[in-house]
């Protein structure tokens, strides 16, 4: 992949990039693996009579144990952990949702064997959203921090990773520029 790249103009504008077969698979990969991650999380959902009743579907009011969940659904506040709880309650399933929905879009326009992806302005903003997930999960798992030097030594079992993690924030920050200049 070179890079996204304007192609149109006006409400014709897209945004065009062209991934590699392994390029495909890996983000593909990246992508399945929080989708999986988000729905063992909303099958924690408490059974609830009266959301049944009344269509309000309600979350687990307890933090992931999970860090790289708790990554992706923080707390909605740190001032009072019941007020936290009630929040993560109410509010946990609707972003859970909307993750594994921009996560779907990407599994929907990446063709399995690379190739090209040509996406509208909004689905370029879903695309963000998948691909922050995205790197906020592995970056998490790879403990990446702003001290973590550019490269890893070849026997630190992270360092074939951050390789990957780099190529997702070229992906990332090559849509955010190109979707800046259609503005």
């Amino acid at each position: 992949m070179n890079g996204w790249k304007r192609s149109g103009r006006g409400t014709k504008a897209r945004l065009v990039a062209t991934f590699e077969e392994q390029e495909s698979t890996v983000l593909r990969g990246l992508v399945g693996e929080v989708r999986q991650m988000l729905e063992g999380r909303a099958s924690e959902a408490p059974a609830d009579e009266l959301a049944a009743l009344t269509g309000i579907r309600t979350g687990p009011s307890k933090r992931p144990d999970d860090r790289v969940l708790a990554r992706l659904l923080p707390d909605f506040t740190s001032e009072d952990m019941d007020l936290a709880a009630g929040l993560r309650s109410l509010h946990e399933p609707e972003l859970i949702e909307g993750k594994q929905n921009a996560a779907q879009a990407v599994l929907d326009a990446l063709p399995e064997a690379g190739g090209k992806v040509e996406l509208t302005p909004e689905q370029s903003d879903v695309w963000l959203t998948a691909l922050n997930d995205v790197r906020l999960a592995l970056g998490t798992a790879l403990d990446i921090s702003e001290e973590m030097p550019e490269e890893l030594p070849p026997d630190d079992p992270r360092a074939p990773h951050l390789g990957v993690y780099h190529w997702l924030t070229f992906v990332q920050d090559s849509l955010v520029q190109a979707r800046t200049r259609l503005l």
